[in-house]
């Protein structure tokens, strides 16, 4: 289920640079989840007073080269080290960090991590017990106070089913910090709508939910 997480993330920071699958995904937390991300992205933020300066992004694992190319050589750099690190198909709990300094964002940290994944691939070397490892990588992150959690949720999905909302009533049972996020509101059934979800009537969050029209193709 494609929940609109890397076009989420994106508009936050005002580029496009996230790599994208066509895999199915569970998206969701702190900030979101994805089995196209299998490693932990760190994005580290930093506004730029200067609109005409042009953004540009350095990796921690690549130092000394600054990176102005983001829908092309940051994405490519992106599936690169996840790649050098992770395999193909692996997951592994090592970030990539990314600093980004651009007019378009705000001054704030970003985490994007791998998605739980429930089963194995068939013929990998991926462990048993998949599922342990991505839920507890994302339990370590979701469970850190300081964070906001933002659970992404296609709106033509069963909202009830959401683990990411699960998880965010599990560490933030006040709902102090988790924020939902609606998205594919203008491909929902013909004869439905967001308002119950919208309006907190299904699952309510203290904090509420935002409905968003992301870019489509």
């Amino acid at each position: 289920l494609e929940l609109g997480k890397s076009s989420v993330l994106e508009s936050i920071v005002g580029l496009d640079f996230l790599p994208r699958g066509d895999v199915r995904i569970q998206s969701w937390i702190i900030f979101f989840l994805g089995v196209v991300t299998r490693r932990p992205l760190e994005l580290r933020l930093n506004h730029l007073q200067d609109e005409n300066a042009k953004p540009w992004g350095i990796f921690e694992e690549i130092p000394g080269k600054k990176f102005y190319d983001f829908p092309n050589e940051v994405k490519g750099s992106i599936v690169t080290l996840t790649d050098k690190v992770a395999g193909t198909i692996g997951i592994v709990d090592k970030p990539i960090v990314l600093n980004i300094y651009s007019h378009t964002c705000p001054d704030l940290t970003l985490i994007d991590l791998p998605g739980i994944t429930r089963i194995p691939i068939a013929g990998s070397d991926q462990p048993k017990n998949i599922e342990q490892i991505t839920r507890s990588m994302a339990h370590r992150y979701v469970s850190d106070p300081r964070t906001i959690i933002l659970c992404v949720i296609s709106a033509n999905a069963d909202i009830s089913t959401s683990d990411g909302l699960q998880m965010a009533r599990e560490l933030d049972p006040k709902g102090l910090r988790t924020i939902g996020v609606l998205t594919k509101i203008d491909i929902m059934d013909k004869g439905t709508n967001a308002k119950r979800m919208l309006t907190g009537q299904d699952i309510p969050l203290r904090l509420g939910y935002v409905g968003i029209k992301n870019r489509s193709q």
